[in-house]
């Protein structure tokens, strides 16, 4: 079989995800599908079959209100090969998801006092061209920095070349956006949405704090939260339990889409999480366990420019703050965020006055999975109990 297994766990490795799958447990218990009374689990169930058959790829969604699941069903299978059903504790590559972790880790290291988001690249890559000395950290997390993109700088992909061997590492990001002569606009003065922004941020992460970035995010969030089984996934030196992989379908046949170039860069896309432990996600924001509601209000407040403001996946008007879109949804206020990328389409809507939170993780790159989560908040935003 082609995925990856377990490491050996530790004592105290297995104390913890015993006391997460206990609260876990705890946090289910009050999972309103019994005897078929909730009409709104109903409805879901019946969206996800008519999206997904139980042998091909498919999709896992959670609902939660006010920090407990009141739905969470999957359909599909995580690997082809071995035709392992997609469950709760499935890992998934959240794609863009994964910004909200990066920007938690540079709030993190400000509260800390090892960063200010007015530190610019040129402080701390000092061989960074001149065009850094605008761009700030502030820059990096709002999408406001004008980096070009890096997908665009990289050369063809050769597909006679295994993909594992030509992907793209951070520092190469780094060093392709060091040899441009300047950036696409002035900092601050457009919105454009940039994965650049975002692997640099990674690597100002790993310069701030001496930790790699997958080990700033374990001992900083993922453990604290016990997030017990996400990580940011690098080849060769982790490894992802329960995996889903990523496919796209090639004429009428499931072909595996699991890695690209880019799939390998970190603090833009390259976090993998379940529904478990996004549950745990979120209830560190509904609670403020993890910052603090001041220290969370940057990473809440729209970015305004003076031209070409933010705008979503659809091409829409959008609010954006770091790491998070901001814009509400026919009237409720909401922060959210989409991933897509290479055989795998997510999505996290948070209704914050509502106390609802909507997740969709999906393996195969034939589904919406952020139009999935708004059909799914509809009815239980608007639908009867």
């Amino acid at each position: 079989m082609h995925y990856d297994s377990l490491e050996m766990e530790t004592f105290p490795e297995r104390t913890m995800r015993a006391l997460a799958l206990l609260g876990l447990a705890l946090a289910l218990m009050g999972l309103c599908r019994l005897d078929g009374a909730d009409q709104r689990a109903k409805q879901v169930d019946t969206l996800l079959k008519g999206l997904v058959a139980e042998r091909e790829p498919g999709a896992a969604v959670l609902v939660a209100k006010e920090g407990r699941a009141v739905y969470n069903s999957s359909r599909g299978v995580a690997d082809l090969q071995a035709m392992r059903p997609i469950d709760f504790r499935t890992n998934f590559r959240l794609a863009s998801v994964t910004k909200q972790f990066t920007a938690a880790a540079i709030m993190l290291l400000v509260r800390d006092g090892k960063l200010r988001y007015e530190d610019r690249l040129t402080d701390l890559f000092p061989d960074f061209p001149e065009y850094g000395r605008a761009i700030t950290v502030r820059n990096l997390l709002d999408h406001t920095s004008g980096l070009p993109d890096y997908e665009e700088l990289m050369p063809a992909y050769d597909r006679t070349v295994p993909v594992e061997d030509v992907q793209i590492q951070d520092a190469s990001v780094l060093d392709l956006l060091k040899r441009q002569k300047a950036g696409w606009f002035g900092p601050g003065s457009r919105w454009h949405y940039s994965n650049s922004g975002y692997v640099l941020l990674g690597l100002i992460i790993e310069k701030a704090s001496g930790l790699s970035f997958p080990d700033f995010l374990r001992e900083r969030i993922f453990t604290p939260l016990n997030m017990i089984d996400t990580l940011a996934y690098v080849r060769g030196k982790n490894k992802v339990s329960n995996r889903a992989f990523g496919y796209g379908k090639e004429n009428g046949r499931w072909i595996v889409t699991d890695q690209s170039p880019t799939s390998a860069t970190l603090g833009d896309g390259g976090i993998y999480s379940s529904l478990a432990d996004l549950l745990q996600w979120d209830e560190a924001l509904r609670r403020h366990s993890l910052l603090s509601e001041s220290e969370m209000s940057p990473a809440l407040t729209p970015v305004r420019v003076p031209s070409k403001g933010p705008t979503g996946p659809d091409g829409a008007p959008a609010d954006y703050g770091f790491g998070w879109f901001l814009n509400g949804w026919k009237g409720h206020a909401r922060m959210w965020h989409h991933g897509e990328t290479i055989g795998f389409r997510t999505a996290i809507q948070r209704f914050t006055d509502e106390g609802l939170t909507i997740i969709v993780l999906c393996n195969r790159a034939d589904l919406d999975a952020a139009a999935l989560s708004l059909k799914v908040a509809a009815i239980y935003l608007e639908g009867k109990r």
